[in-house]
């Protein structure tokens, strides 16, 4: 395969640091300075609105963040979501035209990586008019991208052992009447972000049919220390 993707684990970032560091990132490969970089990384505690920003006005912004959590307005697609531990959040840095030069094209293959994940863990998962992959009405793994001259940030944020309460406080990307699920609850068992993420790669590698390398350890470290 002649498309290669850079892994990064970042760790646990907060979600500041994930924003500078996607910056970072998306230049160098706009400017082909860096290659296609996979962000894997969790966060503390974090609701994030998305371009949609009906309902979360400023009270709403005060009463999530007094649950302690951080609050963050974003670029990326959809209304709000939360981001935690125990949940596994990609962000992929993709010049979609070593891809497709296609959005649609790229949220079809994230939507069909993390369906392929989900198999793989005998798991029926798909999509419906709403955004992001769900099992039945309960909603695995939330999709927001965006995408400047075809290079794209944000990404996914997949349920594997989280705490799923936060969820209580919204109404999850906008959606009403639909509930969370995590790996960990439909499996009955603990998946940590660590068992996830091996199933997460090969399924990215397979759905995007790209090579994925990891960084070594002192370019990761440059990185990292560069968008700090």
């Amino acid at each position: 395969m002649s498309r290669v993707v850079h892994v990064l684990r970042a760790g646990k970032l907060g979600y500041q640091k994930s924003l500078n560091l996607q910056k970072v990132v998306s230049s160098a490969v706009l400017n082909g300075e860096q290659p296609n970089v996979l962000i894997l990384t969790e966060h503390d505690p974090v609701y994030t609105v998305g371009i949609r920003t009906k309902s979360y006005g400023s009270e709403e912004e005060h009463r999530l963040r007094e649950l302690g959590a951080e609050f963050f307005r974003t670029n990326r697609g959809g209304l709000i979501t939360f981001h935690g531990p125990g949940q596994l959040v990609a962000y992929p840095v993709l010049n979609l035209k070593h891809f497709q030069p296609s959005v649609r094209w790229y949220v079809c293959h994230i939507e069909k990586t993390v369906i392929d994940l989900c198999r793989r863990y005998g798991l029926k998962a798909g999509t419906t008019e709403d955004t992001g992959v769900w099992i039945g009405n309960r909603k695995i793994c939330a999709i927001g991208i965006h995408a400047s001259r075809y290079v794209t940030t944000h990404g996914l944020a997949l349920n594997c052992d989280n705490d799923l309460r936060w969820f209580r406080h919204i109404v999850p990307c906008g959606i009403e009447g639909k509930g969370v699920t995590s790996l960990s609850g439909e499996l009955n068992r603990e998946v940590t972000v660590g068992e996830a993420t091996r199933k997460f790669l090969e399924s990215f590698q397979d759905i995007l049919q790209c090579d994925l390398l990891e960084y070594d350890p002192e370019k990761q470290r440059e990185i990292l220390e560069h968008a700090a």
